[in-house]
């Protein structure tokens, strides 16, 4: 049956072994006081909140769904006690600043919680899920008066957040949201319009819920730039219920446990947050904080399902392996058949590569905001936005892709719900699509962070990338390699896309996956050098991990070499008569 059992060792090479964020941590006096024995007390106790409150909900969770009626939602039963031990335990408040009633922990030490309830239960996550994106919001952007009445709650998770952007008409392209925002004598607004695909809009977790919603003023220019964002609460701060309500649920393919509403804010109250139509560069700090979640959730499928599988693999008993080794019987594990072996590895070396590319990215957004050095924390701001794109889009890939393989593994029996592969692969299927679909996160990559700048912050990160790696490590030499060939075909992406407007958007899926997996060689690289250590001899774990590292250079490498060709490729346009006519 489906488990999950929390990566705690991994976790811990990644942030002790690999990234030595122990060190980092003590240069920067916002994290001076905090260790490496502290940090491993935090990520045991998110562990078992993990493993022993939240896993348990998860698949009575997917069977029982949400249920809508009258305008408000009922969890699933387990969804609300969960969430109350969460708050109580001050799990939200975790990498907030103390300021304001945060714990002020680095942005890794909360991204490893959420790896960890991603895999627990994917769908009751998606309730606490923007909660540091709306303390970021708020904290960067409301006025002192909306911070006093809000902000405290949303740190403490006493009241859950929403994003609420996306309407029928519109789907992705922001410029076409048509909500509107008429101003009112005593300096708030009534909201008019209806979103949709609303994550936690209506629920039962919390008394109230605090909407952040996109709307247009009078006044407001078209597109994008007419923007203006708006805090409206369910309750209002004198206890009266908004006029905002939930028209409905969906009925969806996965995270059934999690209320996806149409939210009707027509003669809702809310008030302005930031400047008036620059409501999506505030939104911003909201949504490139999800994005990073999202990306932890794909690597929470992909871990959990290959966990899963590997365990799976050792129990069935299924035809004799090629080379049997000690095993007996008319029948061998099938963990000893190449087919099954070359599934394993290539899900556990996307897996630990990933992780560490991820966490080394939460590091980058504490250093953007905690660094001494004002060139550093531009530095690391520029790395970490170069990385949201690529980390949401081939992680979240991954998931899916890697639950399909482990539900392979399973066979038939991973095709029926009692074995509980197959909600993983429905739940992992999502994060695909929301918070900007991976196709959206490619052509930003391209666009907007490679050739708006003529390609300068990409080339400077490869050349951060290649310094980092080991002097003359096993894998150093290939990893350098990858990476400048990664940058020559970046550079010719800028050069051609001075005459070609449209090939940055027909390769941006293949240079984004090709910078994915180059990434990933340079984890491998790094994680390598430090397992080759000499005290490190003779330690199983270590060796499995340059075994996984030997695994990439041998395995990966082709599939750079596609990513790399098929972006090569998207020089010729694509064929458009036969896609145009509807004959």
């Amino acid at each position: 049956m489906w488990h999950y059992d929390a990566p705690l060792r991994d976790m811990r090479y990644v942030i002790e072994d690999v990234l030595g964020l122990p060190a980092q941590w003590a240069a920067l006096p916002a994290f001076a006081e905090l260790d490496a024995p502290t940090a491993r007390r935090v990520l045991d106790e998110a562990a078992r909140f993990a493993t022993e409150v939240l896993a348990p909900t998860n698949a009575p969770g997917d069977l029982e769904g949400c249920s809508f009626a009258d305008g408000e939602v009922r969890t699933p039963r387990g969804f609300k006690q969960a969430y109350r031990a969460f708050v109580e335990a001050g799990w939200p408040a975790l990498a907030c600043d103390p300021a304001v009633g945060g714990q002020g922990l680095p942005q890794v030490l909360n991204a490893a919680l959420y790896e960890m309830l991603a895999a627990a239960n994917h769908a009751w996550t998606m309730y606490p899920g923007l909660l540091h994106g709306a303390y970021e919001c708020l904290h960067l952007h409301a006025s002192d008066e909306l911070k006093q009445r809000y902000l405290g709650k949303v740190v403490s998770g006493e009241w859950l957040s929403t994003m609420c952007l996306t309407e029928a008409q519109a789907g992705s392209d922001l410029g076409l949201l048509a909500t509107r925002a008429m101003p009112a004598a005593d300096g708030s607004y009534h909201l008019k319009g209806t979103k949709i695909f609303i994550s936690g809009g209506e629920h039962d977790l919390t008394d109230n819920i605090v909407h952040l919603v996109l709307a247009r003023l009078p006044d407001a220019p078209a597109g994008t730039r007419g923007l203006s964002l708006f805090l409206a609460p369910k309750f209002l701060p004198d206890g009266a219920r908004n006029a905002l309500r939930c028209d409905g649920i969906e009925k969806k393919m996965g995270i059934k446990g999690s209320a996806t509403c149409v939210m009707n804010f027509d003669g809702a109250t809310g008030w302005l947050v930031g400047e008036a139509h620059r409501g999506l560069q505030a939104m911003f700090a909201m949504m490139n904080a999800a994005r990073l979640h999202v990306a932890l959730q794909g690597l929470a499928h992909a871990q959990n399902a290959h966990r899963n599988a590997v365990v799976y693999a050792h129990e069935r008993l299924q035809s004799r392996a090629p080379v049997r080794g000690d095993a007996k019987g008319s029948a061998d594990p099938i963990v000893l058949h190449p087919a099954m072996r070359r599934t394993l590895l290539r899900q556990r070396v996307l897996v630990e590569g990933a992780r560490l590319v991820a966490y080394e990215a939460a590091h980058l957004i504490d250093l953007a905001a905690h660094a001494a050095d004002a060139a550093e924390r531009e530095r690391a701001q520029e790395q970490a936005a170069l990385l949201t794109p690529v980390l949401k889009a081939f992680l979240t890939d991954n998931g899916f892709a890697l639950a399909s393989d482990a539900l392979q593994v399973f066979g038939g029996h991973g095709y029926v719900h009692d074995w509980g592969v197959e909600q993983c692969v429905r739940d992992a299927r999502i994060a695909m699509i929301y918070e900007g679909s991976n196709q959206i996160q490619a052509i930003d990559l391209v666009l907007r962070k490679l050739v708006a700048d003529g390609g300068r912050r990409f080339a400077a990160w490869l050349e951060a990338l290649a310094a980092a790696l080991p002097a003359g490590g096993a894998h150093g030499a290939a990893a350098a390699a990858q990476l400048r060939r990664l940058g020559a075909l970046a550079a010719d992406v800028v050069a051609a896309s001075r005459e070609d407007a449209e090939l940055p958007y027909r390769v941006a899926d293949d240079l984004l996956r090709a910078t994915a997996l180059a990434l990933v060689a340079q984890a491998w690289a790094r994680a390598d050098a430090v397992s080759a250590r000499p005290e490190h001899a003779g330690d199983a774990f270590h060796a499995a991990k340059r075994e996984s590292a030997a695994h990439c250079f041998a395995h990966l490498a082709p599939e750079f070499e596609h990513a790399l060709a098929q972006a090569r490729a998207g020089w010729r346009p694509f064929a458009q008569v036969a896609l145009l006519s509807l004959a």
